[in-house]
This record gives C-alpha cells, sequence and structure tokens, in this order.
C-alpha cells in the first residue's frame, strides 16, 4: 500500500502528503485494531440485547452529530486549505465554523428531549441517550476539519487514539457485567471530550488562531458552503444509520445487536481504505483549483487503488464471514453470519463510491448532482426498509443497505461519464 501511495505522488508536497497518508494510517489501524479487542469482550458481557440497545442510542445520537458537522469535515476543509497561508482569513473560517456548529448543539439538545421525553420507547431509557449526546460535544469541540485542511493529520491520528485507548482500558476496568452497560457510553463521551479540549488548546497555542466575532457575512458564507454537504449527508443518513435505527423500531435490541455486530465488523475493515482518501482529499481540492486536469489524473489513480484494495477486503469478509463472526462475537451471534457476508460487499462498492463522489463530484462542483443522487438513494433505501424489515428483519435491512450502496456507485459513474469524465478509456475532458 505504500509503495502504491508514493507513486501516485509525483509532486513537491509529496513528503507532506505521505506524512498525512502515514499518520492517518496509524489512526486506522487504532480504529481497526481496538475495537476489534472490546468488541469480542462487550458482545459477550453485555449480551445482543443490552449490545442492541447501545447501539440503537449511538444510532439515534449520529443524526444530532450530523446536524452540527453540518458539512464542514469537507466544505471547511476545503476552505482552510485554500486560505491556509492567510492568518486573518483563517481566524475568520474557524471562528464562523464554531459559532454555527455550537448554535446547532444547542437545538441539537432541545430538540433530543423533546423526543425522549415524548415517546415511551425512548423515556424508559432516557439516562443512557443523554450519556451518547455527551458524544456530540465532544465532536463539536474537536475541529477535525481544521486539522484536515492544514494537512496536519498528526494531530487528529495522536488525539484519536488517546480517546480510544481511554475507552479501550476503561472498559475492561468497568465493565464487568450486562448491567454495566450504562458505562459505554460514557467512558466514550469523556474520551472524546478530552481530545476535544486538548484539540482546541492546540489550535491556539500552535497554529495561533483567536477567535473573534465573525462578520455576518463570513458566517453566512460559511452556512451557504457546508449547505449541500450537508444534505448529502442526511442522505446518506438514511441508508447508514438509519438502517439500525429504523430495525430498531420495528423490532428489538436483540435483532439490532445481530445486524450491529455485522455491521461494526464490516466498517472497522472498511475503515483501512479512509486513510487514502482523507490524505488525498485536502491536496485534491487544493490541486483542481490550479488545474483541473492533474487533480483528474490523480483521481484516476485513487479509483484503481481504491477498487483493487476494496475489492481483495470485501472478498476475504465474503470467504471467512463464518469464522470471522465466530470469533469477534460468538456463538450467541450466529444470526449475524448472513447479514455480515450480505454487507461485506460494501468496502468495494463504498470505496468506489467515495472517490467518485467526494474526490471527483465535490472537488470538479458538481455538489448538486452530488447531492441529488443522495436524496433519490436515501428515498430508495427508505423505502426498501420499510418493505423488507417487517419481512426479513436484519437480513431485509442488509439487503436495503447492498442495494442502496450499489445504486449510489452506479449513478455517480455514469453521471461523471456524462460529464465527459472518464475513468477506463475514452477521452479526458471536463464539462460544465
Amino acid at each position: 500500500m505504500i509503495n502504491i501511495i508514493k507513486n501516485l505522488l509525483n509532486t513537491d508536497e509529496k513528503k507532506r502528503l505521505f506524512s498525512n497518508f502515514f499518520s492517518l494510517s496509524v489512526l486506522q489501524a487504532a480504529n481497526y485494531i481496538l475495537p476489534l479487542i472490546t468488541l469480542p469482550y462487550l458482545v459477550r458481557v453485555l449480551g445482543p440485547e443490552k449490545f442492541g440497545l447501545i447501539a440503537f442510542s449511538q444510532a439515534f445520537i449520529q443524526y444530532f452529530n450530523i446536524l452540527t458537522d453540518y458539512g464542514f469535515n469537507l466544505s471547511a476543509t476545503r476552505e482552510i486549505s485554500i486560505h491556509r497561508d492567510s492568518k486573518e482569513k483563517l481566524n475568520e473560517i474557524f471562528s464562523s465554523v464554531m459559532i454555527i456548529k455550537v448554535a446547532l448543539l444547542v437545538i441539537s439538545f432541545i430538540i433530543m428531549t423533546i423526543i425522549v421525553f415524548s415517546f415511551e420507547k425512548f423515556r424508559q431509557d432516557w439516562l443512557i441517550y443523554y450519556l451518547t449526546f455527551g458524544m456530540v460535544l465532544g465532536q463539536v469541540l474537536f475541529p477535525v476539519w481544521f486539522f484536515q485542511g492544514m494537512e496536519r493529520m498528526k494531530y487528529i491520528t495522536y488525539l484519536n487514539i488517546t480517546a480510544r485507548l481511554i475507552f479501550t482500558v476503561a472498559i475492561f476496568v468497568f465493565i464487568h457485567h450486562e448491567r454495566d452497560f450504562l458505562y459505554v457510553p460514557l467512558i466514550n463521551t469523556l474520551g472524546m471530550l478530552m481530545a476535544g479540549f486538548i484539540a482546541l488548546w492546540i489550535i491556539f497555542k500552535d497554529f495561533k488562531i483567536n477567535f473573534k466575532m465573525p462578520s455576518i457575512t463570513e458566517t453566512k458564507h460559511q452556512f451557504r458552503e457546508g449547505w449541500y454537504i450537508f444534505i448529502s449527508t442526511v442522505a446518506i443518513s438514511f441508508y447508514t444509520i438509519s438502517n439500525t435505527f429504523i430495525l430498531g423500531l420495528f423490532t428489538n435490541n436483540t435483532i439490532v445487536g445481530y445486524y450491529s455486530g455485522a455491521e461494526k465488523i464490516v466498517k472497522a475493515i472498511q475503515g483501512l481504505l479512509s486513510p487514502v482518501s482523507q490524505a488525498i482529499y485536502p491536496y485534491i481540492s487544493k490541486l483542481a483549483s490550479q488545474s483541473k486536469e492533474q487533480a483528474l489524473s490523480l483521481v484516476k489513480k485513487m479509483i484503481k487503488l481504491i477498487g483493487q484494495v476494496g475489492l481483495i477486503i470485501s472478498l476475504f469478509l465474503f470467504i471467512f464471514s463464518n469464522i470471522i463472526v465466530k470469533i469477534l462475537l460468538g456463538n450467541q451471534y450466529q444470526e449475524s453470519v448472513t447479514v455480515l457476508r450480505i454487507l461485506s460487499f460494501l468496502p468495494f462498492i463504498i470505496g468506489l463510491s467515495n472517490v467518485l463522489g467526494i474526490q471527483t463530484m465535490l472537488t470538479f462542483n458538481y455538489k448538486k448532482a452530488f447531492s441529488n443522487i443522495l436524496i433519490a438513494t436515501s428515498i430508495i433505501n427508505i423505502t426498501l426498509a420499510f418493505v423488507l424489515v417487517p419481512l426479513f428483519q436484519h437480513i431485509g435491512i442488509s439487503i436495503s443497505v447492498l442495494i442502496s450502496e450499489i445504486f449510489v456507485t452506479s449513478s455517480m459513474f455514469i453521471y461523471l461519464r456524462r460529464k465527459g469524465i472518464y475513468f477506463w478509456g475514452g477521452k479526458k475532458c471536463l464539462t460544465t
């Protein structure tokens, strides 16, 4: 993998890009290894029912993470990368984005409170939702978008690994019985809050960023920049986190546990592809503003790399699904084997859609089309979920996810070809 990345980069900025890739690779290794250490322990100690409740609460709270993020992890990253040499502009961008995120945090807390105390399903476990909501505050305090835009991914790596190490150790120290399930969201929250506060301290101290009240014009600009990405993220949630949420509404926590166990395995392994995407995106954004042809050339190399690695990962998950479930989840989760086989194709499919969508469509300013594709996909997924979940439960939602992801990737590929962007053969032209 490292040699392939070196071959992709043939510019004066190769050293920084490779450093970013290495940092994010270390982070993803931690994101991959540490959850796989705690997952077998948690699913066995808590059992499918309590593990499912935790997964359901996280899926519910994830909506508020999406609201407070508001697409800034892409839009603000791009803004920071473009204006990284202007101290005044950086102060302006940072301040306006943080103001918007804090306002959205307050709105999120109010909405969550209304929902939790309006429905019995939520009210009976109200404490777990409030403990899990602390992760939203941690996410607001941790400006990943700033470090990505400045291409200083090592800070993201150090802080995230610290938070995850705390979580991993604390799981084994404090959770020994099913009744200890409330410690899981509490430990998660404390780790993320600590990482968030340290991140802000680094930004103010090392990058000399000064918070100031931003102008209304700048705040409106950042709000508009994040809009299409926010809508896209909301649409994405309808065929990612919403699946766990919908499954929980129609079934019970145990069924959610079967699905979530397999899903977490796929996401952990799928994360191996993230470093390439995260390290390259700020660079491609800046490169595209200078030369679209050079940016497209790099994207074409990326899609070959991601496609090959993603296919290998997917085949591995499919072939060894039974063994993987038995080792990581245990005999209580035999129902998860079929789910894992269905979801095993996602690393390959999502890897391609990431390059087609984020690295290409957003970079070349096809934001509206990007949003429309994801909105259409969310409608398809919700429709399939409401039909398939009552009939086939966790198997039904897995099929719905797979069909939705295939639709996303196919639609993006077709759209880009119509715009004159060919990844295999054909012309290399760009149309508006």
